[in-house]
């Protein structure tokens, strides 16, 4: 290749090129790009990820996941609640215009907002990025956050907390022999609407499964009341009641 007067440069395919190390870039003209992704950052990014992951991990074997019972759907009075980061979402479909025969347009709401918070990179291509320079953009995104702080808020505001939690519980089975005697008596005299078919109990009522009452004590709870429940709700015959009693005090939990 000829360059310059008449000057020539010689490539001599015997001679081996010297082969720098394999070293990082010198990013030190670049401020704030002073080391190389990898190994450098990357490892120290590793490192971060470790201890939150480790963190995590001890906190969810200190406080597990709060279950509940196994979902039944002949429990009518149960209200199903959603996970704390789709209560706006719960809270949104209360309202007249956004349920019921509208719930079309509660449904379209947050699928319209995500949908635009996806394809804002491509529809957006201006070079600005100040929030003063993007005044629509900043705006509906401060109009969201709001709309979610304070529906979340509205949510968890208003709900019986209380009643869920007995809603929810996860309560003792037994084994229940619903040809014997005393069941028949049990759902007979309508027993079975508040404390449910298998004794499980329900919102408005306790569990009788592994009470731990005698027969005399359940005797007595069913002619004088207890808490909700008020007195004189048997009408049957104090020989079936004894029977319903030894019944309900002999049930153990498995």
């Amino acid at each position: 290749m000829q360059r310059g007067k008449g000057m020539r440069f010689v490539g001599d395919s015997r001679i081996h090129a010297d082969r720098k190390p394999n070293i990082p870039k010198d990013y030190s003209e670049y401020p704030g790009k002073t080391e190389a992704f990898w190994p450098n950052f990357l490892l120290k990014e590793w490192l971060v990820g470790a201890v939150f992951l480790v963190g995590f991990l001890c906190l969810t074997a200190a406080h597990p996941s709060p279950l509940e019972r196994i979902a039944d759907p002949t429990d009518t009075s149960y209200i199903p609640m959603p996970d704390w980061y789709f209560l706006f979402l719960y809270e949104l479909l209360k309202y007249s215009y956004a349920s019921g025969p509208y719930a079309v347009i509660g449904l379209a709401i947050p699928g319209v907002a995500f949908t635009a918070l996806l394809l804002v990179p491509f529809l957006d291509r201006g070079p600005e990025r100040r929030p003063q320079k993007r005044p629509l953009a900043t705006g509906f995104m401060l109009l969201a956050v709001c709309s979610v702080f304070y529906l979340t808020w509205e949510a968890a505001a208003h709900h019986d907390w209380e009643k869920a939690k007995e809603q929810g519980k996860i309560t003792a089975q037994a084994d229940i022999d619903k040809n014997a005697g005393g069941y028949k008596i049990y759902a007979k005299q309508s027993c079975i609407t508040c404390h449910g078919e298998n004794l499980q109990g329900g919102s408005a009522a306790p569990s009788l499964i592994g009470t731990g009452l005698s027969a005399e004590e359940v005797e007595k709870i069913a002619k004088d009341g207890k808490g909700s429940m008020p007195a004189n709700q048997y009408k049957g015959s104090d020989e079936d009641l004894k029977k319903l009693a030894t019944f309900i005090s002999g049930l153990k939990a498995e």
